[in-house]
């Protein structure tokens, strides 16, 4: 509890409590020197007595008034009126009718019960709704067209009541809305003279309207229903997450409404809440897929073949091979002599290289294709023994798959500069996804690469 004292508000309001007691024992002596007939001693106590409140008032209340109402601001609430409420006020306005008409006393006080019943609903909401604290916990990575499972806690700091009928969602969307605020500016003149030479600038504040951006896609898009959380205690809530497409997805606010007691009104408290997830593009094998991965994994395999332990093929005994590689069951059965090749485990590095189209280039539905094959084959050669390494515009050059993922989860068509021509020549063997034409692409990577093309 020491710990939550906010130790300079309470210093400044005993000292006003101090300033303000000077002042008004001044102002009781200015008094008592006013009727003593001591006219000097009277405006001096006066005097000190008025500037001392001045003197309090400015230090010390705008400082305390500006922390209520930064703590009013952050404790704000949303109200909602229900169906419920409506039949109810008709309700009232009937008995009140019949009150006025017949002048009944027994309806007054049926009248008085049922209005404050609206009041007693509106504080027993307004405090469930606060000393409540929400966290959420998000998978680290997710891939689009997958569903995943996110938690919500909502914890009750409250030790003196448990919280009911408590539900979180996500708030309204404000993007595309117009709001207006003041914003500071600079008043100058002559008016029409360019700034520079503008002889007088002062300070000035306009009223300006701006439009609220829009937001990424949000994370939760359901409500969650706490039906009691224990005073001192936690409650938490498995929530499904799916997301379509990959990309940015971003949660600015969520809302913990109630309608409890009596459902008069839908009572919602902002909580300041924010959360990003990148959505990697999907990994899931597509028919490009199935029809392009034998042919890379045959590339590879040829690239890297030569001495290893993994067996690549049986051929046919040349004069340059060593007697040791034969395969004596192979030789028997066909009656010639067959040799054993093998894959080069120690250099099968494997290179993937995104290279981005420029914005129009192809049509949006082959480039999110291109994207979805990338990650694709990054992630199957992830699982395998090869060294990987990847490549693309704006890339850090980091070899771990899941950089790789987020980096094509977030990427849009752009520049793409140079990025083949700059590529350096090593051992790697290279799959190059790019939009560029068949034809156009002057690169020394050709011996060691393999091309998918945007295009279809």
């Amino acid at each position: 509890m020491l710990a939550k004292v906010d130790r300079q508000a309470w210093i400044r309001f005993f000292v006003a409590i101090g300033g303000l007691t000077v002042a008004f024992a001044a102002a009781l002596y200015s008094t008592v020197a006013r009727d003593t007939g001591d006219v000097l001693m009277t405006a001096v106590l006066a005097s000190f007595a008025l500037v001392t409140a001045g003197v309090v008032g400015i230090v010390t209340v705008p400082y305390l008034a500006k922390r209520v109402a930064a703590h009013r601001r952050r404790e704000r609430f949303q109200y909602e009126f229900t169906k419920e409420f409506a039949i109810y006020l008709i309700a009232v306005l009937v008995i009140v009718v019949a009150a006025l008409n017949t002048g009944n006393n027994l309806l007054f006080i049926v009248v008085s019960a049922m209005l404050a019943a609206i009041a007693v609903s509106g504080i027993a909401s307004a405090g469930m709704l606060r000393a409540l604290e929400l966290e959420a916990a998000l998978p680290t990575h997710v891939f689009a067209g997958s569903t995943v499972l996110g938690r919500l806690i909502l914890a009750n700091r409250r030790w003196w009541a448990p919280a009911l009928s408590v539900t979180v969602a996500p708030l309204k969307s404000r993007a595309g809305k117009k709001y207006y605020k003041w914003q500071r500016t600079v008043w100058g003149w002559p008016r029409k003279n360019a700034p520079e030479r503008q002889w007088l600038r002062l300070s000035d504040w306009e009223w300006k309207s701006f439009v609220e951006p829009a937001a990424p896609p949000s994370i939760f898009q359901g409500a969650v229903y706490f039906p009691m959380i224990s005073r001192k205690s936690t409650a938490s809530a498995d929530v499904e997450l799916s997301f379509r497409h990959r990309g940015l997805y971003a949660q600015k606010g969520l809302g913990i409404a109630t309608r409890f007691p009596f459902a008069f009104f839908k009572k919602t408290r902002p909580v300041a809440f924010s959360q990003e997830i990148v959505v990697y593009p999907s990994v899931e094998p597509t028919e490009d897929f199935f029809q392009v991965l034998p042919m890379i994994t045959g590339e590879f395999e040829m690239f890297v073949r030569g001495r290893g332990n993994n067996l690549y093929l049986i051929r046919e005994h040349t004069p340059q091979d060593s007697v040791r590689h034969l395969d004596w069951k192979a030789t028997a059965k066909t009656g010639a002599l067959k040799v054993r090749e093998f894959t080069r485990e120690d250099e099968r590095k494997l290179r993937i290289v995104f290279d981005n189209a420029t914005p129009g280039a192809i049509p949006e539905k082959d480039y999110e294709a291109a994207v979805s094959l990338t990650a694709s084959l990054a992630w199957y050669f992830a699982q395998s023994d090869a060294q990987l390494s990847f490549a693309g515009q704006g890339y850090n050059g980091s070899n771990d798959v899941y950089e790789f993922l987020r980096y094509l989860g977030m990427i849009q068509p752009g520049d793409r500069g140079r990025l083949l021509e700059d590529l350096d020549v090593t051992d790697d063997y290279n799959i190059v996804v790019t939009a560029r034409p068949r034809g156009s692409i002057s690169t020394n990577l050709w011996a060691s690469s393999y091309f998918l093309f945007m295009r279809r």
